[in-house]
């Protein structure tokens, strides 16, 4: 796909992925609608984008998870005479937290942005597409949507659901020239994950591998590269894709490997508090 002289509407373009995304698109000809809940947040990244490609870029406040706000982006997008080549949704929200400790406010929270989010952008963009026969959708999900772990069933069970409305998604609007990719980074050093790494439970801290953080830049381009491609899942380091490519071939094994990865958590949890203590576990 040539990127030159495209249109795009990135929601959740004001920070991170979406913004780092927003930055490549320009980079590459691409005129760029921004859409996020803070107008303030909104302006600086015009204004970043604005510092690459002058006049590439416009900007809505929207929040994604209300449909009227999502058709009046739509109506701002049309009327500036540009129908979009590409809808990435990279608008999200997290809040990890054990589930008997999780508000069900919080459930609601992460579904409506992250997948009612993308849902409600989808329904806006994607008759013009069709009638078109031509553009690609982006979802950003993420690793939790591919396994769920301690901690995350709130944010999991949003991003399950955005992984399977996209590829039933794919199904539908492949023969009709319509294109969806499905991104699923890592930790990624955006705001988010700072405030995410605060609320974490402990026992997430030793339960998997350390895959590192990666860039936003690092996925922005995987984005790009994934898309000019073709492909559908996007996993943007090496680190993930063996972790996917285990968890899927390892089967129901998996879910062994991952209570026994939670047990061993938990007893290094009561050493390295025994040890703070002054005294030995069970004593």
């Amino acid at each position: 796909m040539d990127f030159n002289g495209k249109t795009a509407v990135v929601t959740g373009g004001s920070s991170g992925i979406g913004l780092a995304l927003a930055k490549e698109l320009v980079g590459r000809g691409c005129f760029v609608f921004l859409a996020a809940r803070r107008a303030e947040a909104l302006e600086q990244a015009l204004a970043a984008l604005g510092e690459i490609k002058p006049a590439m870029g416009a900007a809505c406040v929207t929040d994604v998870g209300d449909p009227a706000q999502v058709a009046a982006l739509r109506e701002d997008v049309l009327r500036r005479g540009r129908a979009p080549d590409i809808l990435a949704n990279c608008a999200g929200v997290v809040h990890p937290g054990l589930f008997q400790d999780l508000d069900p406010e919080a459930f609601e929270w992460m579904m409506r942005t992250n997948y009612f989010g993308a849902v409600n952008t989808v329904r806006a963009f994607l008759p013009g597409m069709l009638e078109r026969r031509s553009g690609v959708i982006v979802n950003i999900a993420s690793l939790a949507a591919v396994f769920g772990v301690v901690g995350y069933t709130a944010y999991s069970g949003s991003k399950f659901a955005l992984r399977g409305f996209s590829e039933a998604l794919r199904m539908e609007v492949r023969p009709h020239g319509v294109r969806v990719a499905l991104v699923m980074p890592p930790d990624t050093d955006t705001p988010q994950l700072a405030y995410e790494n605060s609320h974490k439970p402990l026992e997430l801290k030793y339960l998997l591998p350390e895959l590192g953080v990666i860039s936003p830049e690092q996925v922005a381009r995987a984005i790009i590269q994934g898309v000019q491609r073709g492909r559908f899942e996007i996993v943007p380091d090496f680190g993930s894709k063996v972790l996917v490519t285990g968890y899927r071939l390892a089967g129901s094994l998996s879910y062994t490997v991952l209570d026994w990865l939670l047990l061993r958590a938990r007893k290094r949890i009561e050493r390295e508090q025994a040890q703070q203590s002054g005294s030995a576990p069970g004593s």
